[in-house]
């Protein structure tokens, strides 16, 4: 009996040193799918978890890119920016984990949503909840710092719908660039049917086409 005792004692620490690398390990693997400055799910784990919220029911798909942000990063430097991206990030966490949702930093200034809405009257109200989230100051150094956002944004409905989230991602991009040009704080789709051009699987004129005219987004 003692040897048996001293055997399984002598396993505890080997067993507590698996579970001990098993921690580190789950941890590295959640630390590569987040993005460093913001904490936000990088795109593989957003498009899981965006394409079971649009599985779940009435949705909407939306794409948010801050305006004024350049003007900050060139007045304040790149810390300044960075310190407006974090605070971008966590707030549109905390609006998404109330509304059901998930979000992803695309890169640069811009980001990505899918949350749930039940209503058209749901989405405006929800889009201008967003919006004011996103254009409180964010206090740097003592300075508080605001930025605008343009968003766009699509609704969805499984029932009736039959388009993927890249569809879905394409149009909200969509509106946020018609937003953007016309000063609108936010605009939404009225049809599930891509209006601008396509290169290299893109909308005409963001960064990274050759459509010979490359408006920012």
């Amino acid at each position: 009996m003692s040897e048996l005792l001293f055997a399984a004692a002598a396993g505890v620490p080997m067993a507590a040193g698996w579970s001990l690398h098993a921690l580190r390990l789950r941890r590295r693997i959640e630390t590569a799918r987040r993005d460093p400055l913001t904490g936000l799910f990088t795109r593989d784990a957003f498009a899981e978890r965006a394409m079971k919220v649009l599985a779940g029911g009435p949705s909407a798909v939306y794409v948010v890119d801050l305006d004024r942000f350049k003007e900050i990063n060139d007045t304040y430097g790149h810390a300044a920016g960075d310190a407006v991206i974090a605070a971008t990030g966590r707030r549109l966490a905390e609006w998404a984990d109330i509304n059901g949702g998930t979000v992803v930093r695309l890169g640069g200034d811009e980001f990505a949503a899918v949350a749930r809405v039940f209503s058209r009257a749901d989405l405006a109200w929800t889009l201008g909840e967003l919006t004011r989230a996103i254009e409180q100051p964010v206090t740097v150094e003592g300075r508080p710092l605001t930025v605008g956002a343009s968003v766009g944004a699509v609704a969805y409905d499984p029932r009736a719908d039959d388009v993927d989230l890249s569809t879905l991602l394409r149009l909200a991009d969509e509106q946020m660039y018609a937003a953007k040009n016309s000063g609108a704080d936010w605009l939404t789709a009225l049809d599930l049917t891509p209006q601008a051009g396509t290169v290299n699987n893109r909308r005409a004129g963001r960064p990274g086409t050759s459509s010979g005219t490359e408006a920012a987004a």
